[in-house]
């Protein structure tokens, strides 16, 4: 293992998938060798002065009360920018890195909003099923003994029960693309009596050719609405849905530097070596005790998941092909700790807050570099230290 210095520049190779077809790929050797040399001075420039505590912003009283259980006492600069905005009911775009408290960003001024006046009503888009899922469990938090209640629609569920819920008009509606333009076709979910709208992960959701859903979607919602959009980066097609569908939205930017700093990074040089051996070997090595490891195919992973099986590690898999349930099973397993490895693509890069993860390993490399910088943001989370290691040819 090594965390090569050079000064070479490796330029979104590609390599061929499945005969002829070509796929991005991106080497982080150069983004490792940039972040070590400007470590000290991004976080000297990045500094960022809170202006308030939770105590401090004009929300209900049981709320505060919800935030101080958590233990929660000074909002996140994200946090800190964001939500006086929300409150005063603006149109947003709030830009920050992964791990950064955005969820709580636009969960905490929307649930005083509604808890205030309970005809509101939220809907929150997300790309993924593990996010929304993330979304509702910060939500029942925050939202407890408040009378405020939310709903989940997400696809590998069932699709009954989730039109009973919508009959009790829950406040907040959290889901994904497929499943919430499903139940309007339906005639199921009317998105006119919806006030407020926010996409999460928007970049995410545009990598994943979302792009026509929502604007399907934001077609479906009053003219007159708040809308949020919470995203790491800024790519062009998400300036020209806000352009189209926000009014003067504030724009509110956290970056503190490219990866997150409680992240060591390196790189592991295959060689020609069996990458199988490589992991084998890492996998056994003192303080290996809950890695992610992240893979780009389902069958990949699958055959990966099956040889480390083998070899006496105990593994779980998510992926696209996984069942809702299977895919929640194997979560579980791994944040209690009952399995050591976690195994996914890239469905698991975003919105999974899982405490203690002490690697990620990138057994593929991902496609860009913000999907690097997603799936290292699995570790080192809550001002803990964790390491990323990338195997590299």
């Amino acid at each position: 293992m090594s965390s090569s210095r050079s000064s070479y520049y490796r330029k979104r190779p590609t390599r061929r998938l499945g005969g002829s077809r070509r796929i991005k790929i991106f080497d982080p050797t150069n983004l490792i060798n940039r972040s070590e040399i400007s470590h000290t001075d991004a976080s000297k420039n990045s500094d960022y002065q809170i202006n308030n505590q939770f105590n401090d912003f004009s929300i209900c009283d049981q709320l505060k009360r919800n935030i101080a259980d958590c233990g929660y006492v000074t909002p996140t600069p994200i946090q800190d920018q964001a939500i006086p905005h929300i409150l005063e009911g603006k149109d947003l775009i709030g830009l920050a890195n992964t791990g950064t408290g955005k969820t709580a960003a636009f969960l905490i001024p929307l649930i005083h909003q509604v808890a205030n006046d309970n005809q509101k009503r939220v809907l929150i888009m997300t790309p993924t099923r593990e996010l929304a899922i993330q979304i509702e469990s910060e939500f029942r938090i925050f939202a407890k003994n408040l009378r405020v209640f939310s709903a989940l629609f997400i696809g590998g569920t069932s699709m009954s029960s989730q039109i009973r819920n919508l009959k009790r008009s829950p406040h907040f509606i959290i889901g994904t693309p497929g499943r919430l333009i499903d139940l309007t076709k339906r005639k199921k979910l009317d998105l006119n009596s919806f006030s407020t709208l926010i996409l999460d992960e928007v970049d995410r959701m545009l990598d994943m050719g979302f792009i026509n859903d929502m604007e399907y979607v934001i077609k479906l919602m009053p003219a007159q609405r708040q809308t949020l959009f919470f995203s790491a980066t800024l790519p062009t097609q998400l300036n020209t849905i806000i352009s189209r569908f926000s009014n003067n939205p504030i724009k509110v930017e956290v970056k503190s530097q490219e990866t997150t700093e409680n992240v060591e990074q390196g790189i592991v040089k295959v060689n020609g070596q069996s990458k199988v051996e490589i992991l084998n070997k890492l996998l056994r090595r003192e303080g290996f005790d809950k890695v992610l490891v992240f893979g780009r195919t389902k069958h990949g992973l699958n055959k990966l998941a099956k040889e480390l099986f083998g070899r006496g590690f105990r593994v779980a898999t998510i992926h696209g092909n996984k069942s809702q349930s299977q895919r929640q099973k194997a979560l579980t397993q791994f944040k209690t700790e009952r399995v050591q490895i976690l195994l996914a693509t890239d469905v698991a890069s975003r919105g999974l807050d899982i405490n203690d993860v002490t690697h990620v390993i990138n057994y593929d490399l991902p496609e860009s570099q913000e999907a690097y910088i997603h799936r290292i943001g699995r570790t080192g989370r809550a001002n803990k230290s964790g390491i990323a290691l990338s195997f590299v040819d």
